[in-house]
Order: C-alpha cells, then sequence, then structure tokens
C-alpha cells in the first residue's frame, strides 16, 4: 500500500507558478500599477488597479459547515477543491479565504491552508508571517492601547478614567497568561496602576475594521470612530479624540491590500484579514471579496466555524456592510462528524455505525434550516474520508434528499477539483436558479439591540430564552441612547454546540442563551455580546502543536502541517 503523502510533501512537490502567470490567467496586467510582487510567489494588489475595475454579474458561493468537532470539516479545503472544480469546468472562479493566525497554529491545529490536494501555496508562508498583515494589525492596535497610557501619563487632558478604559491590547498568540494583568507598576509620578488584558489578535476591533473597510480612507475614519474609553461621567472618548487614526491607518496602509496566491492547480486565491467566528465576524475582508467580484465570474469564500456562527455573520454583519449576498451556500460535512454528534468517540470513528449517523444527521439539518431563513439556495458537500461507508453516504444522501437539498459526495483532499467536479456542477445550477430578491437579513436595522440578540438565539440556535442581567440592559440602553441601536449583533460563543455548553453536541434545543458581557464596537459598526465562558484569548492545549514543530536538517519546517 502506498504512503499516503502529508499536506506539506504535497506543496513541496507542486508545480508552482509566478505569481505574475497566475494574475494574467485573470486579465490583470503584469505592471506596477496593477500588483506589488512579495517574491515570486506573493503579491499585494494596487489600489490604483483595484480602484479602476468594473461592476459585473458575479457569482458569490459561501462555503460553511455543520458544527466543528474535534473530527474535522474540512471547509478551506472544500472551498479550494470547488475553486479548483469551477475552474476545470469551465468558468473563471477565485477563492477568497482568510489568513491563518499563528495563535491556533502553533496550538490545537496546526496550518490553515487547506489538505491533501486542495491547498493554497506556498503554504509555509501562508501559515507563518505570510506578508505581515496581522503583525501590523497587532502593532496598530497596541499603537492605541500606548497612545491611550501615554496620554494619561502627561496629564489627560481628555480626562479619561483609568477605571473605565475598554481598550485592550492584542498578540496572535494563546497566551490565557494575559488575560488579566497590572499595567504602570514602575513608581514614576505620574504613572496610575491599572488592571489590563490582552484578547488574540484576531478578536481585536481593528481587525474587525479591517475586514469591513471599503478602502483607505473608510478605514481611517472607522478606526477614528473607535470607543477607547469613558470619563468619569460616562462621556465617550474615541480614537481620534487622541489623533491615533492618523499613525493607525499609516500602519495599516500596505496591509489593507489583498494578498494574491494560487492554488495547487495553479488557480488564483485572494487571502485577506483573519477574524475567529467564536469570537469576531468570521469572513475575509470586504476589499477582497469586492475585488475578487469584478475580476472574476465566480468567487468561493468560506465563513468560520459552523453555520450559525460564521454564515449568520456573514449573512447578517458582512452582507449587510458591503452590499453583496451569495447566489447560493455550500454546508460541508463529514460522516465523521456527523457520528460524533450521534455520540460516537473520536477513537471509534472508522466504524460503520448507521445508528449513531442518524442520531447525528439532526445537526446537519438545523444548519440546512438556518440557512434557508435567509431565502438562499443550499447543498451539502459531503467531505469524504476513506473510512466512509456506502451505507452511511446512501444514508446521509437519502436525508439530505428528504430535506429538499441536493448532497454531493466531494473527494477533492485526494483527487483535487477533479474529486469535486459534482459539487461544482451543482452549484453552477444553483446559481442560475439564484433570485436575488428572495435573499432577506434575520433582523433590520431598526430591530432593537436585545431583540436583535433574542432572533438570533431563538431563531438561529433554538435557544428558549436569553438570560441578560439589569447591569448588561443598562449598557445595551446606554450604546442605543448613544446612537449604536442600528448596529447588528456579533455573538461570541463556543463554536462546538448551538448553546453555550461546548460538550451540547446535535440539534439541542429549548436551552438558555445565557450573556456574560457586551462590548460596543463603534468603530467596526457593530455590538459585540459574549455568552457562556467562551475566552477572547484562548489557551494552549496541554501537549500544543509547538511541540512538534521544529526545523529539519535541510532547514525545511516540519510539524506544522
Amino acid at each position: 500500500m502506498a504512503k499516503i503523502k502529508s499536506d506539506i510533501e504535497i506543496a513541496r512537490a507542486s508545480k508552482i507558478k509566478p505569481i505574475s502567470d497566475i494574475l494574467k490567467k485573470y486579465n490583470i496586467p503584469d505592471n506596477h500599477s496593477t500588483f506589488s510582487p512579495m517574491g515570486r510567489h506573493i503579491a499585494k494588489l494596487n489600489f490604483e488597479y483595484i480602484d479602476k475595475l468594473k461592476e459585473k454579474k458575479s457569482n458569490l458561493i459561501l462555503v460553511t459547515a455543520i458544527t466543528p468537532t474535534p473530527a474535522g470539516e474540512g471547509k478551506t479545503t472544500t472551498s479550494v477543491g470547488l475553486n479548483d472544480a469551477l475552474n476545470k469546468a469551465g468558468k473563471q472562479s477565485i477563492v477568497c479565504l482568510r489568513e491563518p493566525s499563528l495563535g491556533p497554529s502553533f496550538g490545537m491545529k496546526g496550518g490553515a491552508a487547506g489538505g491533501g490536494y486542495s491547498q493554497v501555496i506556498p503554504m509555509e508562508q501562508i501559515n507563518l508571517h505570510f506578508t505581515g498583515d496581522f503583525h501590523a494589525i497587532t502593532t496598530a492596535h497596541n499603537l492605541l492601547s500606548a497612545l491611550i497610557d501615554n496620554h494619561i501619563y502627561w496629564g489627560n487632558k481628555l480626562n479619561i478614567d483609568p477605571d473605565n478604559i475598554v481598550w485592550k491590547r492584542v498578540v496572535d498568540l494563546n497566551d490565557r497568561a494575559l488575560r488579566k494583568i497590572e499595567i504602570n507598576q514602575e513608581k514614576l509620578k505620574n504613572n496610575i496602576p491599572r488592571n489590563d488584558s490582552f484578547d488574540i489578535t484576531v478578536a481585536s476591533e481593528v481587525m474587525a475594521i479591517f475586514c469591513l473597510s471599503n478602502n483607505l480612507k473608510d478605514l481611517e475614519n472607522k478606526i477614528g470612530n473607535i470607543t477607547i474609553a469613558y470619563t468619569k461621567d460616562k462621556k465617550a472618548i474615541y480614537a481620534k479624540d487622541l489623533n491615533a487614526h492618523g499613525p493607525m491607518t499609516v500602519l495599516l496602509k500596505e496591509a489593507i491590500r489583498p494578498n494574491a496566491v494560487q492554488t495547487l492547480e495553479n488557480n488564483l486565491a485572494l487571502i485577506h484579514g483573519g477574524p475567529f467566528a467564536n469570537i469576531a465576524h468570521g469572513c475575509n475582508s470586504i476589499i477582497a471579496t469586492k475585488t475578487a467580484l469584478k475580476i472574476s465570474d465566480y468567487v468561493v469564500t468560506e465563513a468560520g466555524f459552523g453555520a450559525d456562527l460564521g454564515a449568520e455573520k456573514f449573512l447578517n454583519i458582512k452582507c449587510r456592510k458591503a452590499k453583496i449576498q451569495p447566489s447560493c451556500v455550500v454546508l460541508v460535512a463529514t460522516i465523521r462528524a456527523i457520528k460524533m454528534h450521534g455520540g460516537v468517540e473520536k477513537d471509534d470513528l472508522k466504524k460503520e455505525n448507521l445508528e449513531s449517523l442518524k442520531k447525528g444527521l439532526p445537526n446537519l439539518e438545523r444548519h440546512v434550516q438556518n440557512i434557508k431563513q435567509f431565502g438562499l439556495q443550499i447543498i451539502v458537500a459531503i467531505n469524504h474520508f476513506v473510512t466512509d461507508t456506502d451505507k452511511e453516504i446512501q444514508a446521509v444522501k437519502e436525508y439530505c434528499s428528504k430535506l429538499g437539498v441536493k448532497a454531493s459526495l466531494c473527494k477533492h483532499w485526494a483527487d483535487g477539483g477533479n474529486g469535486a467536479k459534482d459539487l461544482a456542477s451543482n452549484v453552477i445550477d444553483l446559481c442560475k436558479k439564484n433570485k436575488k430578491e428572495t435573499f432577506k437579513n434575520l433582523y433590520s436595522d431598526e430591530t432593537p439591540i436585545l431583540e436583535k440578540i433574542e432572533k438570533i438565539a431563538k431563531n438561529i440556535y433554538k435557544a428558549k430564552s436569553v438570560e441578560v442581567d439589569e447591569k448588561i440592559k443598562e449598557q445595551i440602553k446606554n450604546i442605543e441612547h448613544a446612537g449604536f441601536k442600528k448596529f447588528p449583533i456579533c455573538i461570541a460563543k463556543t463554536q462546538y454546540s448551538f448553546s453555550t455548553d461546548p460538550k451540547l453536541k446535535g440539534a439541542p434545543s429549548d436551552h438558555i442563551l445565557q450573556v456574560r458581557e457586551v462590548r460596543l464596537s463603534s468603530g467596526a459598526e457593530f455590538v459585540v455580546v459574549v455568552c457562556g465562558t467562551i475566552m477572547t484569548m484562548p489557551g494552549l492545549p496541554r501537549t500544543p502543536a509547538a511541540d512538534s514543530i521544529k526545523l529539519n536538517n535541510k532547514g525545511e519546517i516540519e510539524g506544522l502541517f
């Protein structure tokens, strides 16, 4: 039996082309005004070129998934495989993805550039530092933190209340020790000791603004509107009050340009921005997505974690801000993950188990129903594993048929674009049938904030009620009175369940959504609602991925993929 190649072995054996050749396939000329090479295989598109692109009738395909499990679902791999399959079918297609975060790469899951024969390359650079966008976002965020404390040190002209500073610091690592810290401990005349904390960079409001801005000027305006603190009499202080929006935008002026790379089959991929969907809005940048829609006939993009998080935020936040909508939705599922939702332990997933599969299928059904609430066409992509049996595959297909949706068996991990031909064919058919007027958001701009939270909880999570204490109700009332009632909601919640209990698998209902905290993101223009025990600074597992990451004798990276 032939040895199965690892992702990195497959990537290193691929025939990677100069990025200029890839861009030429999409009628992007090779000159200084269109893109800036970052080596031979990566480029940043220039606004001089982007700003001249005309709107065209293109199809946007959203790839999402069932509730994630340790068995894996494969949204990125499916997005890349589908994109390659669409190109094989004679359709010009671009895949738009998020940039990987270093925290999880060295913590739980390793790299995030797809897998098998459906990858984006050069994967080592993409997973490690890439074009430095995350470093720029981290630095811009922490510059604002430094300016706040410096302003207080030099007399505090704005009368910032040191006990009511809402702007935290960030780092792109999983470091639970930084969740609560004490700063200004040095005994200097003007130092005011206070409590502070760190979030992971992907949870930064700067990251959200980066991904929800339409251009550099929009980016600067949104940064200026960040609420950083309050005075003793509850007056809000904004980043622009410190003149922070100018230097922060300077730090981001190169990062805000979309990154162009390629798939293993030498098709164009734009990878830009990277908020997580369990603690942020979970989508790549509006700039990258809208640029791709102007270049190509089909654009495949993913939203983080399950459809209850990533897809909900994509549809209620990103689509609202960007004035875009998908032509159809692909819901990724694996037989393995469905069986875990039916009660099977990870070590027993290789065995056929039709009873547990049937018990787990309601999770898939819930996600299908949720997507249909938005008036969208949907197809299920069964991401194939070699341990899947014919009976198990047939059971999923029959279940989907009863739900009124098609299911495509996908073998893109093993066969690249050829393994997703059926999926691509079904996606093309759905795009032809798409009627834009059927799309609808879950709530309107005018809906009160608490009612927006309840609509998500009851319609998407199937919760019985929302638990909000009087302090949080008062915060919500203050947010509305300050003029932010029209903002959409970004719920921070465990990705592992429809509920706030990560151990509650399947399709639980009649649970209670416990709201722990409300954060106003006045720059990103949404309200973050922190639920249950979710942390905006993750920790490392007992044995982090970093334990096995190293350079071999050839100077090649091992253990990350």
